[in-house]
């Protein structure tokens, strides 16, 4: 609670020069004799918070645009037409919310200073106030406010509401970054900017160089004035490292998906698409879009997807959708065997690789690649598992620090998609500077193996300190670090608690993302992340953990087990990056100093291994 006040101060006047001790004490002291308290006397004197209390107002908020006059609030101001009058005469222009911030940080802090529970409690909404607009409408009319603030309320109701973090990630700090104010500075430990890639000092330079030469929008579609040579080198480049005849660039990966697979879909007649259970919700989106009939497997499960293939016909155009690296929970798909069941009932595969492009693979193409890790690495990508998968879908925002998505496959699956799909037509080209960072950043990655090692050491160090706490992750044989919390709230104040007392950040992850009742802390160690911040993250953990009593392996294996923690029997998951891979010598355990990539020698820093 004490982060919820000091994130107040930012907003209310009154917080910010009243200490905690005051609080407590004007909480804790003797309410007056129609039982409120002294603390809810002074928030009274706000003129905005006090006529909130009058007509007991929501707890939504609209945003201050100068700072709060206090003055002393006035029976009448309950009366008035409306709380806008009341914000405008305070300071506070934008009221299509409600409660502003200063009356929202005012109540809350009298909770937090009452020592109650995190200021979830339900208030009665407030009563619809008309804008000048809003009055001309039939009184019979439906209330579209009232429908959106239902909304909302079911979303705090179960916990599932989402907050932001205002985190400001520094290119010279990597990981770090500052919060709301630039002194505070917080290590960043859930980006997705997996490899540090978006401070590169070579992906910088070529932003740069190309924002002052060519400006910083593209102009247009690619159809009208978007088409460039920065497209056009992408695109090769992607093309080249997944070794497909051809790519394309969208705005980003979920464009990509969505509009990939809702034109295809749609156009393959009588089309039936197999979607893994846990896909992303870009895939789901594009198969619904495509209006072809959908049928869900169960996650990496061979024999679910075979009995479903087998009630096809043959002659039916099928897409088994799947990713190779399931981000919430760090599985990887078994491509090899997927593609092996396609070959078999006439499907084509369309393969999501977005948490694993850069990650895997001697140059960075995924875990298609990384499956024939030496032939790869050796030039050789001929009859390989990477080049039995039909369809390739990207980002170029995770790992190689960008933005955008794209899809990599044959020439003319390429072509009819260009021709064809709506989500790639009408939208407006990336930046020429965008297009120009991300193609360097995939040219660095093919040739240049440490960074990837790096990360992979770093995981299994955080991965093997948690396992000696028992505190539970889930597990995988990825980079991703899912610690199981099994509860909404309990994962919100293990974050806030994380960000306030430790400054570490670390967003809780909660349904629709996860399911109910698997909510948890998602961990993504990068290069960056070496061993004294994960010994802070780990010491962190172990605090919050204690504190709030969230169940360790061995609670969830006294249940049963959850989401792969605490199963009886399981057999341990072994991280898909071998020693060999990593160039870890068996003497030393230590990354070798010469890696060769392509036949080129790579200089490597050497990095301490996990146990």
């Amino acid at each position: 609670m004490e982060f919820l006040v000091r994130q107040s101060r930012l907003f209310c006047p009154f917080l910010n020069k009243t200490s905690p001790a005051t609080l407590r004490a004007l909480s804790s002291s003797s309410p007056s004799s129609n039982g409120v308290s002294n603390l809810q006397v002074a928030a009274r004197e706000c003129p905005v918070m006090g006529a909130a209390m009058a007509i007991q107002s929501s707890r939504s908020y609209a945003t201050s645009t100068k700072p709060l006059q206090f003055e002393q609030s006035s029976p009448s101001m309950a009366n008035e037409t409306s709380i806008e009058s009341v914000h405008v005469k305070a300071g506070v222009f934008d009221t299509s919310k409600g409660i502003c911030k200063h009356g929202l940080a005012v109540m809350k802090a009298a909770q937090a200073a009452a020592g109650e529970a995190a200021a979830e409690k339900e208030v009665e909404p407030i009563k619809a106030t008309t804008s000048p607009s809003a009055s001309k409408r039939h009184h019979n009319a439906f209330n579209y406010e009232n429908f959106y603030q239902a909304e909302l309320t079911k979303k705090h109701k179960d916990k599932s509401y989402r907050y932001f973090n205002n985190i400001n990630r520094l290119a010279k700090e990597f990981p770090k970054a500052h919060t709301t104010s630039e002194e505070e500075r917080v290590t960043v430990w859930c980006s997705n900017d997996y490899l540090g890639m978006s401070k590169n000092k070579d992906v910088l330079k070529s932003m740069r160089n190309t924002l002052d030469k060519y400006g910083a929008g593209a102009g247009g579609t690619r159809n009208i004035a978007g088409h460039n040579r920065h497209a056009v080198e992408l695109e090769a480049a992607l093309a080249d490292l997944h070794s497909k005849e051809a790519a394309l660039v969208f705005s980003s990966c979920y464009v990509a998906n969505d509009a990939t697979l809702s034109t295809l879909g749609s156009k393959l007649p009588d089309c039936v698409i197999l979607s893994d259970q846990l896909n992303h919700a870009s895939m789901i989106q594009g198969i619904r879009h495509s209006g072809a009939r959908k049928i869900v497997f169960k996650h990496n499960d061979l024999v679910d997807l075979e009995n479903k293939l087998k009630s096809l016909p043959l002659e039916v155009p099928k897409i088994i959708a799947f990713e190779s690296v399931y981000s919430m929970c760090g599985s990887i798909a078994p491509i090899e065997k997927i593609c092996d069941l396609a070959d078999k009932y006439g499907a084509i595969t369309f393969l999501d690789e977005v948490h694993a492009v850069g990650m895997y693979g001697p140059r960075g193409a995924g875990v298609a690649e990384h499956l024939d890790f030496e032939a790869h690495a050796s030039g050789r990508p001929e009859n390989t598992i990477m080049s039995r998968v039909d369809i390739i879908t990207g980002t170029l925002g995770k790992a190689y620090g960008c933005v955008g998505g794209y899809i990599a496959g044959s020439a003319k699956f390429v072509d009819m998609i260009r021709s064809l799909a709506p989500g790639f037509i009408f939208t407006t080209s990336l930046p020429p500077s965008i297009m120009a960072g991300a193609n360097t950043a995939i040219e660095y990655q093919k040739v240049t193996l440490k960074d990837r090692a790096a990360q992979q050491l770093n995981t299994r160090y955080v991965k093997a300190k948690l396992a000696e706490l028992d505190i539970p992750v889930v597990p995988n044989p990825s980079h991703i670090v899912p610690v199981l919390v099994g509860d909404a709230e309990t994962a919100k104040i293990a974050s806030d608690m994380l960000l306030e007392r430790f400054n570490i950040y670390v967003q809780a992850i909660n349904y629709p993302t996860v399911p109910v009742g698997e909510e948890r802390l998602r961990v993504t160690p990068t290069p960056g992340h070496d061993a004294n911040l994960a010994n802070k993250l780990v010491d962190a953990l172990e605090t919050v953990w204690t504190e709030l009593g969230i169940k360790r392996v061995k609670d969830w294996e006294a249940v049963g087990g959850l989401a792969g923690v605490g199963v009886k029997g399981a057999n341990p998951v072994k991280p898909i990056w071998t020693d060999a891979q990593l160039c870890l010598t068996r003497t030393t355990g230590i990354l070798a100093d010469k890696v060769v990539v392509e036949k080129e020698t790579i200089t490597a820093f050497p990095i301490e291994a996990a146990a």
